[in-house]
């Protein structure tokens, strides 16, 4: 993997130098990957500009057709570079790279052959019959799936005629400065797509800027609301993907050995950092200590350490700030009287590592049952009834994902039917597809991502 040393701004098809600098750190070694360029308010005004004129003489007036040859070409030119867009992901998010490439890289490739697609059948979506783009996207993305969130918002937007100004994290942003290289590659007009990598301070410029059109955002559920009130009273359209606490859900006649690999995919994988993780476990009382004997079998074989070993199952937390954050949350279930354990598990002396945790005797009033740890931590409450296991995992502010465990399926549409979550799994768990819309209710944000249902936010109906 070629890591440059300093990566600029890609506005308008070419590489920008600006005044302010920050690092990139790998999480595993806390060792510098690059410097990053943070966009000003009049770098991302530059942007924003470009994209406008691009939307307006180019890639508006581009027939369906021709629009998803580019992205057939982006989506094949990200097959080829897989191995080299894995291993940065990796490197720079902390994820194992069997995730990575496995899964995060695969489905990015995915989105982009999808709306391909849908680019020159717009007509056929059930939008209408001549549906329009809207102009300009402001695109912030987070740090947990950087490549992946960027393919969920840039497809559908270039597939609708739109063009883009993506903000990814500040964290995370280098894997988005490849995909500019192959926009490059795949001679995408100048300004369809533009990158401006920075801190909030950038998004808030981008999301802000008066000649954005639409705000797409994934995120904590505070930034989310922040945007909210920032474009308010606006023309702007606008998605929110926000934060989660999802409840996973283990009826007594359940499978039980393929439930307790759905609960260790459902908040390890990807070390916890993912909005519709399965970070609530309710188990009903009759198989409670066959489901918890099991699934601490199951938890002592996971291995955590070095991100690029294919056979590392649990690799770093992200940042310094989150792994405190997840620390702080775990002390505070302890101190309110929940049982903490940990596997006996070796973290490395560098880097940020947090062994993989479970609570037992949780309540509803514990605040690691309530608030989004965003970590690899599991609360494990239990229930009696089918109706009480909805009122609980339906007690929480998010909306966003729950899974179901039984082999009743009767049992699984009465639950899904009850269960307030924009995205339910059936004996399963964080299986995704660029076919299938995503996204919540309540505190969890408004508007759906992939799938049919991901056009709609890009098209003026």
């Amino acid at each position: 993997m070629d890591i440059k040393p300093a990566y600029g701004l890609f506005v308008n098809g070419e590489w920008v130098d600006g005044e302010v600098r920050n690092k990139t750190v790998n999480p595993a070694t806390e060792e510098v990957l690059a410097e990053v360029t943070w966009a000003t308010e009049s770098e991302v005004d530059t942007a924003v500009r470009a994209a406008r004129a691009a939307y307006e003489n180019v890639w508006s007036r581009m027939p369906g057709r021709e629009r998803a040859k580019y992205l057939f070409r982006i989506a094949r030119i990200i097959q080829e570079r897989a191995r080299e867009l894995a291993v940065l992901e990796s490197l720079d998010n902390g994820k194992p790279i069997r995730e990575s490439r496995d899964v995060d890289v695969p489905l990015v490739a995915a989105h982009f052959f999808y709306y391909a697609g849908w680019a020159d059948k717009l007509g056929y979506a059930g939008f209408g019959p001549d549906p329009r783009p809207i102009g300009v996207a402001g695109q912030v993305i987070p740090w947990n799936f950087p490549l992946l969130m960027l393919a969920w918002k840039i497809a559908p937007a270039l597939a609708c005629g739109n063009t883009v100004v993506l903000k990814p994290a500040e964290t995370t942003p280098l894997t988005a400065l490849v995909f500019a290289e192959i926009c490059q590659e795949a001679d995408l007009p100048p300004g369809v797509v533009n990158i401006v990598t920075g801190a909030g301070e950038t998004g808030h410029a981008l999301v802000s800027h008066p000649d954005v059109n639409k705000v797409a955002f994934t995120g904590s559920t505070e930034v989310g609301r922040a945007i909210a009130k920032s474009v308010a009273g606006t023309r702007k359209k606008v998605t929110l993907e926000l934060g989660g606490k999802a409840a996973n859900i283990v009826f007594d006649d359940a499978p039980i050995d393929q439930a307790v690999e759905g609960i260790v995919n459902g908040i390890f994988f990807n070390q916890g950092h993912v909005c519709c993780a399965g970070s609530r476990l309710l188990v009903q009382e009759s198989v409670y200590d066959e489901v918890l004997a099991g699934l601490k079998r199951r938890m002592a074989l996971l291995r955590v350490g070095d991100p690029l070993d294919k056979n590392t199952d649990i690799g770093a937390i992200n940042s310094a700030a989150q792994l405190e954050r997840i620390r702080t949350l775990s002390d505070i279930g302890a101190e309110e009287g929940a049982a903490r354990w940990s596997p006996p598990c070796e973290l490395p002396d560098r880097g940020f590592w947090f062994a993989p945790t479970i609570f037992t005797g949780v309540t509803q009033a514990h605040r690691i049952a309530r608030e989004e740890i965003f970590g690899p931590v599991l609360s494990v409450l239990t229930f009696r009834t089918p109706a009480e296991a909805v009122e609980k995992a339906n007690n929480t502010p998010y909306g966003l994902s729950a899974g179901v465990w039984t082999d009743k399926g009767s049992r699984i549409l009465w639950t899904a039917d009850r269960l307030r979550a924009g995205v339910v799994w059936a004996n399963t768990f964080n299986k995704f597809d660029p076919a299938s819309p995503f996204g919540g209710y309540k505190e969890s944000g408004y508007g759906r991502e992939g799938g049919r249902h991901g056009l709609e936010a890009y098209l003026d109906v």
